[in-house]
């Protein structure tokens, strides 16, 4: 009985004397589609390069550190930025997105603040136990504005007053 590690170089010279030939003949219809991705991908480098360069501008050094921390690696992640953002633009108009309108926003905040200021709703809320939920939406959002200006500060701890 053969045993399979036997096989394998018998295998490894099969498959490293086989080739593939390209097909002799032109295809216009995939030479065009093969210069259309060609310059769909110059654009797209050009497009990341720019864009990176002016988030280098606006974060200053920092930024300027974080090119030099990427090294190598900057022309990849750029690539794929810019690609997540094309795919984005694509998923976007497929399915028809668009910001809110005005109406919506007004009566969704004139919802907001007649509930707010209305006694009978903050009754309800309290008899209901919906007061809690309430309670921790209200606790998430100062938590999610006190990180904001932590990140804004760049420092845990208050301003520096020199």
């Amino acid at each position: 009985m053969l045993r399979p590690s036997t096989l394998r170089p018998a295998l490894r010279s099969r498959v490293a004397h086989s080739t593939r030939f390209a097909s002799t003949g032109s295809n216009p219809q995939v030479e065009a589609a093969q210069k259309k991705a060609q310059e769909v991908l110059s654009s797209t480098q050009q497009t990341a390069s720019k864009a990176f360069d002016s988030a280098k501008k606006m974060a200053g050094p920092l930024g300027e550190t974080a090119a030099n921390l990427l090294g190598s690696y900057q022309q990849p992640v750029l690539y794929n930025l810019a690609v997540f953002r094309e795919i984005v633009k694509h998923v976007y108009r497929a399915e028809g997105l668009s910001p809110p309108s005005v109406e919506t926003v007004r009566s969704a905040y004139k919802t907001l603040w007649s509930n707010a200021t209305s006694v009978a709703f903050w009754q309800k809320a309290v008899n209901s136990g919906e007061i809690l939920r309430i309670g921790i939406y209200g606790l998430e959002a100062y938590g999610i504005f006190k990180i904001g200006e932590m990140v804004g500060r760049r420092s845990i701890i208050g301003y520096k007053l020199d």
